[in-house]
């Protein structure tokens, strides 16, 4: 009898129950074909592949959600119809397999016969001796015609064009993949197993190209099969795909003109824009872990446990292995197709350039690539990325000097959303650059105005909480940098009157900021001690600042005299209706005596009669008008000492300390009222 054998797979049709008949692979089983009664549970693609029947069946199924469709008049019922699919599986064979995540196809099925002499010879050992010598780039391979060129055209092409029919080599130098991508070639020839999967299916692709090994030299050659599987398996899958795009970029420009790069870019793009309730697939997220993760199970809903929501971010952490130019294709189709959330953009870039810089701390040439690709792919939204990673940008494009427009882009950016910054974030960085972003910052509300509109982003008005906390920042900062010995004044002071048109609540901050800047410079002069405390609104202290800063024995006098004063107007002012004096007595005596540093016997004598007075305070209301009278006996008494102590007055001293105390005696009765100096 004879008899043909028809595939070379291993039978996968296995029986449960009498009615059952599916197929043992890795891979789901999509279809089911309902054969007399009899279901066989088996996978579209080998079956279509072959059969113009099944092919109508399953395209003429009005249900999408269906997949089973009935035979009943098949001539040999079930057998017969075994008998077909098992030859439909024995060519395609369901050899797609996942293994942790990442799928893979194997083909051909015989042994692998390939070995190494040295690093580079590469031969088959077959008890048939080999009749070509293949050189691919230095590497030698010992192979047999007939395999190779009964699917290569391009190795035909080569062999005919050999001139001396005693030669048998043949030389490829310039084959995408190089010698790894020939080895899979040649071993899909001779039929051996061989092990796609996302790290080197490209790489054979692009070389099967290279090899002419289409479907016009044999049929089921290569290039087909490494298309299917790309096209039914790799482009479906999250992280294979971005695998995939990794090793597109060695095999420029061919993964380019087979259109794999695309193909990645669009399955990566869609992935990251799908909704995030329809992501089924595993992606890495460990910035803020999600309650399974950590070992937490989900709550259960009327006995049935609901599965958690996946975070709008989930695939941001994965393209952060991406070189840079991969990179900044990949979100620039995310942004084109425009259903990411600007904020979401923003934590990918910030999760990117975290990972970056610390890879690439000591690489210059990568962190300057980085910074332009970053602040290219930035979105226009204010407020979309973080102002602590702008900074840190900014920070790296000044240790690299990088100029030009990325970095102006930066400053417009920290400028236009400061508020937003800390001084941790800001304390590396020079005065002269945050002056800049403090000027960037105050132009918004007169940019309306001009014809620099272009120069920013979005042109809106600063609201005043804004403004707030930038004053405060600034206080902050200037308290930071106070505490340098090699400060100039003349830097502190020009950013602190930045932000003096900033209305702020209190002085607390430019207080604390000037006392550390005293504190570092003791060798300042009296003259420079008033400039810099011209920068605080004494009125604008509280309490516990103006405590402190009768005690400050860094103080001019003029300081110390004032805060005195207007702390003395609060314990003594009514709760309803307040009545000031004029405080103009207080800035009428010489510049010496005003600017001289109180010693501790007078600190401590204001202070000790401050607290009483404060005390009678409380005790009686009726008692203010003496209160009042017993602060002027206070500031007549300091006034005194310093005239006894002082060897010349100023010749710009227009009265005498009696007719100055005198004169405040008088202004501070509650019947006249005025508006207090500082000056």
């Amino acid at each position: 009898m004879k008899f043909m054998k028809l595939g070379s797979k291993p039978d996968l049709f296995q029986s449960s129950g009498e009615n059952t008949r599916y197929v043992a692979a890795e891979l789901a089983t999509d279809i089911v074909v309902n054969v007399c009664n009899i279901k066989f549970y088996l996978h579209k693609f080998p079956l279509l592949s072959k059969s113009a029947c099944l092919q109508k069946l399953v395209s003429s199924s009005f249900d999408d959600s269906s997949n089973e469709i009935e035979i009943h008049d098949i001539p040999g019922g079930p057998g017969a119809f075994e008998i077909c699919a098992k030859f439909c599986y024995g060519r395609y064979r369901v050899g797609i397999y996942c293994v942790f995540g990442m799928k893979f196809m194997k083909l051909g099925s015989k042994p692998d016969l390939f070995q190494s002499s040295g690093e580079n010879t590469r031969y088959v050992a077959a008890e048939l001796a080999t009749d070509i010598v293949v050189n691919v780039c230095n590497i030698k391979f010992y192979l047999h015609k007939f395999p190779l060129l009964s699917k290569s055209a391009c190795l035909q092409k080569l062999v005919s064009s050999l001139f001396d029919d005693s030669s048998n080599e043949i030389e490829i130098h310039d084959i995408p993949g190089g010698p790894g991508a020939f080895e899979i070639c040649a071993k899909f020839c001779y039929g051996m197993t061989v092990t796609l999967n996302a790290y080197n299916v490209a790489a054979a692709r692009c070389a099967a190209e290279y090899l002419e090994m289409h479907e016009s030299v044999d049929k089921g050659n290569l290039i087909y099969k490494t298309e299917v599987f790309m096209d039914t398996s790799i482009f479906r899958t999250w992280k294979d795909s971005i695998i995939v795009y990794q090793t597109t970029k060695s095999l420029l420009p061919w993964s380019e003109e087979l259109r794999i790069v695309n193909r990645c870019l669009d399955s990566i793009a869609s992935k990251a824009s799908m909704d995030p309730s329809r992501v089924e697939w595993s992606y890495t997220y460990n910035r803020n872990k999600l309650p399974s993760e950590n070992g937490i199970e989900s709550p259960l809903y009327n006995g049935v446990r609901k599965q958690l929501m996946v975070p709008k971010d989930w695939w941001v952490e994965d393209l952060c292995d991406l070189p840079v130019d991969l990179y900044k294709k990949v979100i620039t189709l995310i942004k084109a197709k425009g259903k990411v959330s600007f904020h979401v953009v923003g934590e990918s870039l910030k999760a990117y350039v975290q990972r970056k810089l610390k890879k690439d701390s000591e690489d210059d040439v990568k962190i300057r690539s980085l910074i332009e690709t970053i602040v290219f792919l930035l979105p226009t939204e204010k407020n979309s990325v973080s102002c602590d990673l702008l900074i840190q940008l900014l920070q790296e494009s000044v240790r690299l000097d990088c100029g030009g427009t990325r970095r102006d882009e930066l400053f417009k950016r920290i400028g236009q959303q400061l508020e937003n910054a800390s001084v941790a974030d800001l304390v590396n960085l020079d005065v002269d650059l945050v002056q800049e972003l403090v000027k960037i910052f105050m132009m918004q509300d007169q940019v309306a105005d001009h014809g620099d509109q272009h120069e920013f982003l979005e042109v809106k008005f600063v609201d005043s909480a804004a403004k707030v906390k930038v004053a405060k920042l600034v206080d902050c900062y200037l308290a930071e940098i106070a505490k340098n010995p090699d400060l100039p004044l003349s830097k502190f002071i020009d950013l602190a009157d930045m932000v003096s048109p900033l209305s702020r609540p209190s002085h607390d901050g430019i207080y604390r900021a000037i006392d550390m800047f005293l504190k570092e410079h003791p060798e300042i002069s009296k003259s420079d001690r008033k400039r810099i405390c011209r920068l605080m609104d004494c009125r604008k202290l509280s309490a516990d600042a103006c405590m402190h800063a009768i005690q400050n024995e860094r103080l001019p006098l003029r300081i110390v005299v004032q805060i005195l004063f207007f702390e003395q107007i609060r314990a003594t002012s009514s709760t309803g209706s307040r009545s000031h004096g004029s405080s103009r007595s207080i800035t009428t005596n010489t510049e010496e005596e005003w600017d001289s540093v109180p010693t501790s016997e007078e600190l401590k004598t204001l202070k000790g009669d401050l607290a009483s007075l404060r005390i009678k305070d409380g005790e009686n209301s009726n008692q203010r008008p003496k209160g009042m009278q017993m602060s002027s006996r206070i500031l007549s008494k300091l006034f005194s000492s310093k005239v006894k102590d002082s060897d010349n007055e100023s010749s710009e001293t227009s009265e005498s300390p009696t007719s100055t105390n005198a004169r405040e005696t008088k202004s501070t009765t509650p019947s006249r009222s005025g508006r207090y100096s500082t000056s």
